[in-house]
């Protein structure tokens, strides 16, 4: 009977490790399985997010040197613009002074071939003279001869009129090469603002793309540091399970048939003994 009890016992005893050992292989297998699909894609996410953080440094390098050479441009525009205007302003001022001094050279070598004072008078003609530092040189003139004839006119006249034409034309290569200056400028402006504009919409997106990685990055590490724990315990179960139903140092088999030798030996003396008293 304690034989019987015992092979009871041991049967429970033996389903109870068969489906506690399943469960426990099924946990075991399950977690770790788990573990390593969790730790591949934390380590995925980390190289994601330190490529990202790359390329983020990349660009935002690259739109610092656009604006850095934005700021370059633009010194450097308003320098030749400051120039140009004024180179322009100055020509024009020359143009109107050469004009000025031709038409009094016109009327001074006029009067002197007629023989006429240069200065006669106090009028517009002789104060303009004098602003242009002509004043003295025709007072000589009209000591020296009252009957000048004004020999060197023509080359004069000639010099006066290249001398406009020069500063016509710098006003007019200036005028141009402002204009090209300022389109070469804008051109530049609208296509690096451009450029910036893409590059720092790509930024804000890798930004956010980052972000998120390294918010799964904590939610995965949550999930690894949990599944550990629990692949942990069903390790250290199976732990306890191997001492309990795996070193018993006989099979659950081999219990059994040993019992029921033993038990079939046990009925056999019994048998004996019965007859023995009879």
């Amino acid at each position: 009977m304690k034989l019987m009890e015992e092979a009871n016992e041991d049967a429970e005893h033996q389903g109870f490790c068969q489906t506690e050992l399943a469960t426990n292989k099924q946990t075991r297998e399950i977690k770790t399985t788990e573990t390593e699909e969790l730790t591949a894609e934390i380590e995925k996410r980390t190289a994601e997010s330190a490529q990202l953080k790359e390329h983020i440094g990349i660009l935002s390098n690259a739109v610092a040197e656009l604006k850095a050479k934005q700021a370059e441009a633009t010194e450097l525009r308003n320098e030749e613009k400051a120039t140009n205007t004024k180179t322009i302003e100055e020509a024009k001022v020359a143009q109107v002074a050469v004009e000025k001094a031709t038409a009094v050279l016109k009327d001074f070598y006029a009067q002197a071939s007629g023989g006429a004072s240069l200065l006669q008078g106090q009028g517009p003609r002789n104060d303009m003279a004098e602003r242009l530092g002509l004043k003295d040189q025709m007072d000589r003139v009209n000591t020296a001869s009252a009957s000048y004839s004004g020999g060197n006119a023509g080359g004069i006249m000639s010099m006066l009129e290249v001398i406009l034409s020069d500063f016509a034309r710098l006003e007019t290569e200036t005028t141009s090469a402002e204009a090209q200056g300022q389109a070469k400028y804008q051109t530049f402006m609208d296509e690096s603002n451009e450029d910036v504009a893409v590059k720092e919409t790509e930024i804000n997106h890798k930004s956010n793309r980052r972000d998120q990685c390294e918010s799964d990055l904590r939610s995965l590490k949550k999930e690894l540091g949990l599944t550990q724990e629990e692949l942990n315990a069903a390790m250290d179960y199976y732990s306890k399970l191997k001492d309990d139903c795996l070193d018993a140092g006989l099979s659950y088999e081999e219990r059994v048939a040993k019992r029921e030798e033993e038990i079939q030996a046990l009925k056999e003396a019994l048998q004996v003994l019965a007859q023995e008293s009879v």
